[in-house]
């Protein structure tokens, strides 16, 4: 009986190789003898499997299947060093929002074209990149996203939409081609609202909830602000309840709108205890002894690209330049290279680079990680 490779998995070749479930996020490491084997399931004429144990595993977590999937699999080939696994993908600097904590000043209505999107996509795709962060702004204020929705099944990665939720209907989900949706939410209904809006709490809620019932993985981005801190037992509590795959919690960088609310921002020792909230895998594991993102790039609306979202004013080059090179472009931190050497740093990594910078020095410590371990510096 012959096996082909799932419709939900992929192979990459990273570092090492692995099989990548889209649909679960599962990454597993391959050793030489299991890679050939799947290699040979993802060729048009499927494989036939010799040791039972390993292909009873494999069919039970759907890495391969009877079925032989319909579309046609990308070149397998060898990944940059370090890898890029994770895009953040800016597709629009349109918003229906005016945060006031947003790291976007000034918004320029600057969206990639369809075209540009889809050749990013191929081009990560190329390079063995496992997700595709879709951001904006606002992703669905992009002027044509109907066709990069429509592109999006034609790749072998996992796509996860970020979204503030005011734009999500029961019409969008029916027909959106995403693995996952990220909503924002930033409190409570009193301290989500005084960040983003009036009503705009109860209208991101229905839309999470609605996300859910379609069968779409959700997740939940929280920014640690002076308003929500008596919040965050409760938001636990109600994430879980609701199904939130994942939750992840951080703390603004000053920088763009937030800079000038300095009401809401909130010292190191008030909001670094907050870190330590949260919950879900995150990220798969990657080289240690690298500082935090190692394997993440970021292309923003005006087809720049720069190591994340916010050093926007440190770019890299353009996506015409190849997304190759501009991640060859990237230097990786080293936890050497930091002024930091406590017991925590394989864990946290150094924290965020960005602001630690803004806190004095870009090889510092992010003391807002530091008070999250009980260092006090």
């Amino acid at each position: 009986m012959h096996y082909f490779l799932s419709g939900s998995a992929a192979l990459k070749w990273l570092e090492k190789p692995y099989v990548f479930h889209l649909k679960k996020d599962d990454l597993y490491e391959l050793d030489q003898d299991s890679f050939s084997f799947l290699r040979a399931c993802a060729a048009p004429q499927g494989c036939a499997a010799h040791d039972m144990d390993f292909l009873d595993y494999c069919v039970k977590e759907n890495i391969i299947t009877k079925e032989k999937p319909s579309l046609k699999r990308p070149s397998l080939i060898p990944s940059p060093v370090p890898s890029l696994r994770y895009l953040e993908l800016q597709i629009t600097d349109r918003c229906n929002l005016s945060c006031r904590h947003c790291y976007i000043r000034d918004k320029c209505h600057h969206e990639l074209s369809v075209q540009q999107v889809r050749r990013v996509l191929n081009e990560l795709e190329e390079l063995q990149g496992l997700r595709v962060l879709i951001t904006g702004g606002e992703p669905f204020l992009h002027s044509d996203f109907s066709a990069i929705n429509s592109m999006l099944p034609d790749f072998w990665i996992r796509k996860v939409l970020f979204t503030n939720g005011l734009m999500v209907s029961e019409e969008k989900l029916r027909g959106l081609n995403v693995d996952e949706i990220q909503f924002s939410i930033d409190g409570m209904e009193r301290a989500h609202d005084l960040l983003r809006g009036k009503g705009t709490f109860r209208r991101v809620l229905d839309a999470l909830k609605l996300s859910r019932d379609h069968g779409f993985h959700v997740s939940v981005a929280t920014m640690v602000h002076s308003e929500n801190l008596n919040d965050f037992d409760v938001m636990d509590e109600l994430f879980k309840e609701i199904g939130v795959r994942e939750w992840a919690v951080d703390i603004p960088c000053m920088t763009g709108k937030s800079a000038e609310e300095k009401h809401l921002w909130v010292t190191p020792e008030q909001g670094g205890l907050y870190l330590g909230y949260g919950f879900g895998e995150g990220l798969h594991t990657g080289a240690s002894g690298f500082g935090c993102g190692l394997h993440l790039m970021a292309v923003l609306a005006d087809s720049r690209a720069a190591k994340c979202t916010f050093y926007s004013d440190r770019t890299v080059g353009t996506i015409e330049d190849g997304l190759r090179l501009c991640w060859e472009r990237i230097r990786p931190i080293t936890l050497s290279d930091l002024d930091c050497d406590c017991e925590h740093i394989d864990v946290c990594r150094g924290g965020c680079r960005f602001r630690a910078e803004l806190l004095g020095n870009a090889l510092g410590r992010d003391l807002y990680k530091c008070r999250q371990y009980g260092i006090m510096v």
